[in-house]
C-alpha cells in the first residue's frame, strides 16, 4: 500500500526536522516548507493527506492557507504556542482538523497525524446518510425555523473535525440530541458514542467514571474498569452538565485534552485515547468562569466550536411540527392509534412559552394522551407550569413548607411538628413543588433556589406525573 504524504509547514528548522523524523519513522512520506510561498508551491504540485501548519510564517499568516483550501486540500493540523491559543481556535473555526500546542509530545503528534490521514482517506467516500436530510427532520431534530437551520448547518460543517464543541441552551432544548447528531454525521459514527452526566455522578466517583480505575484503587474497586473516555476511543465523548465538574477534576480534564492521554485512578501508566469531545451546559459558562467555578483555560479549550440551541418558544412553527410528531410517537407507544391534537390544543401549544422546552412539551403531550379517552386530544396548559396543569398543586396548611424555611436553624426544624407523619420523599415533593410555584413555574429558577440541577427537578416531576 502506498504511504501517505504529509506536508510540514514550519519555519524553525529544528522543529521541522524533529517532526519529520518522527513521522518518517512510522512510514509517512514528508515534505518540508518554511514559508507560505513554498507551501503553496508544494500543495499545487503534490497530493498530501495531512499538513502540519505553523501559523506564524516569515511571509504571512498560515490562516490564509486554510481560507484557500478546497476539496483536494490536506487535513490541516495547526501547531501553535500557548500564547497563540486563541488563533488556533480561530483556525479550527475556519476548517482546521485539529491543533497541537508546543512543545508537542511524540505520541500526540503521531496519533493526531494518523487520525488526520484517515479522515482525508475517507473524504471522497460517499456517505449520503451522514448529510443533511431533506424536509423537517435532521439527525433526531425536527424543525425548519431559520434558527434551527443555522444549527444544522453548523453541525454539518464541523461534524468531521476533531474540534471540541460546546453546546449551550436551556434545559430541554436538545443538547444531547446535538451531540448525537455531531457523532452520527461524522466518520466516527461506526464507533462508540458515550454520554456522561457530570452533575449526576458524585464528585468522588466522577474521575473513575471518566478515566477508569484499577482494582484496589479505592474501597469498592473490586476489578479493573475502563472509563467513559476509553470506552469512547475512536468515537465521541459527550460531557453533559460540564459546569458541574469540580475544579480538581477540571485540571485533569484539561490535561487529557492537551495530551490525549488518560491515567486510570490507581494506575501509574498513561494510555492514549482518540475521542471527539462534545460538552454541554444550561448555565452561562462565561459567568461560571467569572465567578471562579469553571477554569478559564479549560473553557477556551472546550469552546472551540460553540453551538447555542434556541428555546422552543423562539422556534416559531417548529413547535407544531414537534407536537404533531411527538403525538404520533407517544400514541404508538401507548397503543392509542388514531389520536390527534384538537385545533384548540394546537392553538394552546403555539401560545404557551414552554419554559421546560421540548422535554416539557413531550411530558405534557404524554399526560394528555394517557388521560384522554378521546381520539381528539385537548391539552391543558392554563397554569404557569404545565406539569401542574392537569393536577394543580395544593396542600393542607399543616403540610405546606414554612416560608421562612431557609432561615430556620436545624434545631427549629427538628422540633417543627408540621413535618410529622411525612416521609422524606413526601417532604422533598412538597419543597420542590412549592419552589416551582414561588417561581411561577420556572424550573431553572426553582432549581437555582434549591441549589440542584434543573434536570433533577424534571426527573422528579416526570416520575410524579407517571404515578399520579
Amino acid at each position: 500500500m502506498a504511504k501517505s504524504n504529509i506536508l510540514i509547514i514550519e519555519d524553525s528548522p529544528s522543529l521541522a526536522l524533529g517532526y519529520a523524523a518522527q513521522l518518517e519513522e512510522v512510514g509517512y512520506g514528508v515534505t518540508l516548507a518554511s514559508t507560505l510561498a513554498e507551501a503553496r508551491e508544494a500543495l499545487q504540485g503534490s497530493r498530501f493527506a495531512a499538513a502540519l501548519l505553523d501559523l506564524q510564517l516569515p511571509d504571512g499568516d498560515g490562516l490564509s492557507l486554510l481560507e484557500e483550501r478546497d476539496e483536494q486540500s490536506p487535513a490541516f493540523i495547526v501547531i501553535t504556542s500557548d500564547g497563540s491559543l486563541s488563533r488556533a481556535i480561530a483556525a479550527m473555526r475556519v476548517g482546521a482538523f485539529d491543533f497541537l500546542v508546543k512543545p508537542v509530545a511524540g505520541t500526540r503528534l503521531l496519533a493526531t497525524a494518523r487520525s488526520a490521514v484517515e479522515q482525508r482517506k475517507d473524504a471522497n467516500k460517499t456517505n449520503a446518510s451522514h448529510r443533511t436530510e431533506d424536509g423537517p427532520r435532521f439527525h433526531g431534530f425536527i424543525g425548519q425555523s431559520p434558527v434551527m437551520k443555522e444549527v444544522f448547518r453548523t453541525i454539518e460543517q464541523v461534524a468531521d473535525s476533531r474540534a471540541c464543541v460546546f453546546v449551550t441552551g436551556e434545559s430541554g432544548t436538545g443538547k444531547e440530541v446535538t451531540a448525537e447528531a455531531l457523532h452520527s454525521a461524522s466518520r466516527r459514527s461506526d464507533k462508540a458514542f458515550v454520554a456522561i452526566n457530570c452533575g449526576a455522578i458524585p464528585e468522588n466517583l466522577l474521575e473513575s467514571e471518566l478515566f477508569g480505575h484499577v482494582k484496589g484503587a479505592f474501597t469498592g474497586a473490586v476489578e479493573n474498569r475502563i472509563g467513559a473516555a476509553k470506552a469512547a476511543d475512536g468515537g465521541t465523548l459527550f460531557l453533559d452538565e460540564i459546569c458541574e465538574m469540580e475544579l480538581k477534576l477540571q485540571v485533569k480534564l484539561l490535561r487529557f485534552l492537551q495530551t490525549g492521554m488518560i491515567q486510570r485512578v490507581g494506575s501509574s501508566r498513561a494510555e492514549p485515547v482518540d475521542v471527539r469531545i462534545v460538552c454541554a451546559t444550561n448555565r452561562d459558562p462565561m459567568r461560571e468562569v467569572a465567578e471562579g467555578r469553571f477554569r478559564e483555560d479549560l473553557f477556551y479549550r472546550l469552546n472551540v466550536i460553540p453551538i447555542h440551541l434556541p428555546a422552543l418558544r423562539d422556534r416559531g412553527d417548529d413547535i407544531l411540527m414537534l407536537a404533531e410528531r411527538l403525538t404520533a410517537t407517544i400514541a404508538e407507544e401507548e397503543r392509542r392509534q388514531g389520536v390527534r391534537l384538537s385545533a384548540n390544543a394546537r392553538s394552546e401549544i403555539l401560545s404557551y412559552p414552554w419554559p421546560g422546552n421540548v422535554r416539557e412539551l413531550q411530558n405534557s403531550l404524554r399526560r394528555a394522551i394517557v388521560t384522554s379517552g378521546q381520539d381528539e386530544v385537548e391539552i391543558d396548559i392554563s397554569t404557569p407550569s404545565s406539569f401542574a396543569a392537569t393536577r394543580p398543586i395544593t396542600y393542607e396548611p399543616a403540610q405546606a413548607p414554612p416560608p421562612q424555611l431557609k432561615e430556620e436553624s436545624p434545631q427549629q426544624l427538628t422540633q417543627d411538628t408540621r413535618w410529622e407523619g411525612m416521609t422524606l420523599a413526601e417532604v422533598e415533593r412538597v419543597v420542590i413543588e412549592a419552589a416551582i410555584n414561588r417561581n411561577k413555574g420556572n424550573i431553572t429558577r426553582a432549581a437555582r433556589e434549591l441549589e440542584v440541577n434543573p434536570s433533577t427537578i424534571y426527573r422528579k416531576l416526570e416520575k410524579w406525573a407517571g404515578s399520579s
